[in-house]
């Protein structure tokens, strides 16, 4: 029988590699794993390697072989690290392959993709593709200037995306990589954001899952195109100067039977323990964090996104389901850890090593933890404790938003500590407040329905809802749809109701939208002291009776500081007095303009304070504050007065 499986000394893969991964330290196996094409001692072909420690055989089959292994058996490392490598000649870019394990657990004989795979088949299909990235970058201006763009005191205005979703044709398709690079990229710089956030991109089996059940650690879903069209697209967001974040999912993962459950016959990637590896809420499995290899494998994944894909930053999801053992678990359903308790040390330790690996090799990227528990410090450095991440949603400022703007404004005088609590707390983290796709699905419909109300209203309470929260310390996140007032909860297989923007009302919003995200990219105050209790003070929080918000946004120059009041009942106050610092004031921005589709009630010219103490300010303003409303004034300098100067006389002739 011949063999075609060629074992040479030159693999990719070296002794020093394999200890690194054994420990738990290699973080670029993306490298060494998987299927590479290459030329080996003069020969052109394909070099596989995959970690199977449990399998007694493993073969190689695909198209090239008619999917018998024969003759194609894969050689286990002398160095005990259960890899099994060779390579194949004649194999090339776009074979379509998996591997064969024979599990040395009761016989089993399973047909699994590639878990370092770069390219898979079109789902339902369920085969690797051996794949090399060719695509050649031309975001080197991008890269340079990414640390300045994306630091923590600039502006973050995020929007985020289902790609599959956003736009369809006329036939119903999705739009693929390639026109997503043209129409996706100008409407996002058309509308202001700085940066787009993608629902899960790797690959994954079932649509309906949004990419949250992932079987491809390493490979952009080719619902859309080829890895490279993917690549093309992440270099046309940097073009137009637009940051890209990532959801990563390192929390749980399908059981689906080309994928990595039950990889090599025995719980591989996940813990065996029920009580340890399966997720009773996504029914799902978890990862072993304890394991030196599993660690490698997903560090090496996280990395793999920024360094081969440009990503700016990852968004990992459900990190409060890995830091706690019971989490969404009775009692005798979960095991403590060594020392009792109810946190999961081993996948701590995991995430704290992630962030500084990713923090330590990619220049001004940013990491984003969905963590929606009092756990501390998440977005601090874990050299004083923290977990690492750059930022933290801010679910709790959500939870508490969200149940205020659903009660009538009559009620809410009743509920004022709903809509204040969250700046106790605004400055323990770096946050990020998030309207995100979770709270537009499953039931929930879209915010538009939890907006009281007449239809005027509705529209009323949603861009002052929108408002507020861009006022609000921290960075900003809206998920698609949200920026037109979708009118129907969002679904993962229609398109966003663009014809929506027929109606002036649905149209104002947009331009609200737009409006807010140039006013924060222009205004200091709004970012430069974003996680910071030295940006925002309170002009006056306990005015209950009129559901009215008062405070400062402050800036590293005072010049910049700016008044922002909310008006949260559809009644028009008069001669609203607020105290207030410096003399003259102009309104910059008011939510209830016409051109947003509200009333048109402003306050126009340059207002004078009045040397009367309020608030305890020395001087105040009276306004007027339009209904359902946000306001925002900025002091105007002070004009010098022009230096008179003697004319001089003519000299005589």
């Amino acid at each position: 029988m011949k063999e075609h499986v060629y074992v040479t000394s030159n693999s990719l893969m070296t002794d020093f590699d394999s200890s690194l991964f054994k420990s738990g330290k290699h973080f670029k196996l993306y490298e060494k794993l998987g299927s590479h094409v290459m030329e080996l001692d003069g020969k052109e072909g394909t070099h596989f390697a995959v970690w199977a420690p449990n399998a007694s055989k493993v073969q190689l089959i695909g198209d090239f072989n008619f999917w018998n292994g024969k003759g194609y058996e894969l050689y286990p490392r002398w160095d005990g690290s259960g890899i099994w490598e060779g390579f194949v000649e004649g194999i090339g870019q776009g074979a379509i392959y998996k591997y064969k394990i024979h599990s040395s657990n009761y016989g089993q004989i399973l047909e699994k993709g590639d878990p370092f795979a770069m390219h898979w088949e079109v789902p339902p299909k369920t085969a690797s593709i051996v794949w090399n990235n060719q695509y050649k970058w031309k975001d080197s201006k991008w890269l340079k200037t990414r640390k300045e763009k994306n630091a923590l005191n600039q502006p973050f205005s995020v929007y985020e995306v289902h790609l599959g979703s956003w736009r369809r044709k006329k036939n119903g398709d999705s739009l693929s990589y390639k026109e997503l690079s043209k129409e996706l990229v100008s409407y996002i710089v058309e509308m202001g954001y700085t940066h787009v956030e993608f629902l899960p991109v790797m690959e994954h089996p079932f649509f309906g899952s949004w990419g949250y059940q992932c079987t491809g650690y390493f490979a952009p879903t080719s619902r859309y195109g080829t890895p490279d069209d993917f690549m093309a697209m992440m270099d046309a967001f940097h073009k137009a100067e637009i940051g890209v974040i990532l959801d990563w999912v390192p929390s749980h993962f399908p059981n689906d039977a080309h994928g990595i459950y039950n990889f090599d016959g025995t719980h591989l990637f996940e813990h065996a323990d029920p009580r340890q590896g399966y997720h009773p809420d996504w029914s799902s499995y978890i990862f072993n964090y304890g394991r030196n290899e599993v660690r490698s494998f997903l560090i090496s994944s996280a990395g793999f996104w920024m360094d081969v894909c440009h990503a700016d930053g990852l968004r990992v999801d459900a990190v409060a389901s890995m830091l706690y053992l019971d989490y969404s678990r009775k009692e005798g359903e979960w095991i403590p850890n060594q020392y009792g308790g109810r946190e999961n040390l081993e996948a701590i330790s995991f995430l704290k090593e992630l962030n500084e690996y990713v923090y330590s090799e990619f220049d001004g990227i940013q990491t984003i933890a969905e963590e929606s528990t009092a756990w501390p410090a998440v977005s601090r450095p874990t050299y004083v404790g923290g977990l690492g991440f750059g930022m933290k949603w801010m679910m709790g400022w959500m939870h508490d938003t969200l149940e205020y703007f659903q009660k009538d404004a009559f009620y809410r005088q009743y509920h004022q500590n709903n809509i204040t609590f969250s700046l106790n707390y605004a400055f323990t983290e770096n946050f990020m407040l998030p309207l995100s796709h979770d709270e537009v699905v499953h039931g929930k419909g879209p915010l538009m329905d939890r907006m009281p109300g007449d239809e005027w209203q509705r529209f009323a309470n949603l861009r002052t809802l929108y408002a507020y929260m861009y006022t609000h310390p921290g960075t900003k996140l809206v998920f698609m749809g949200g920026e037109i007032a979708q009118t129907t909860e969002w679904k993962h297989d229609y398109s966003i109701d663009w014809h929506l923007l027929d109606f002036e009302s649905h149209k104002g919003m947009q331009k609200l939208t737009k409006a807010l995200n140039e006013l924060y990219k222009s205004e200091p105050a709004l970012y430069e002291h974003s996680f910071t209790a030295e940006g925002f003070e309170w002009i006056e929080l306990n005015d209950y009776q009129n559901s009215v918000l008062s405070f400062i946004r402050k800036g590293k120059n005072e010049a910049d500081n700016l008044a922002v009041i909310c008006n949260f009942t559809p009644v028009v106050r008069e001669k609203y007095r607020i105290g207030i610092n410096g003399e003259t004031w102009k309104e910059i921005f008011n939510s209830d303009a016409e051109e947003f589709w509200g009333s048109g009630i402003t306050n126009s010219g340059s207002l004078k304070s009045q040397q009367l103490p309020h608030h305890g300010r020395p001087n105040s303003l009276e306004l007027t504050l339009p209904p359902l409303s946000v306001i925002i004034f900025k002091q105007e300098p002070e004009k010098k007065a022009a230096k008179k100067t003697a004319a001089k006389p003519k000299a005589k002739k």
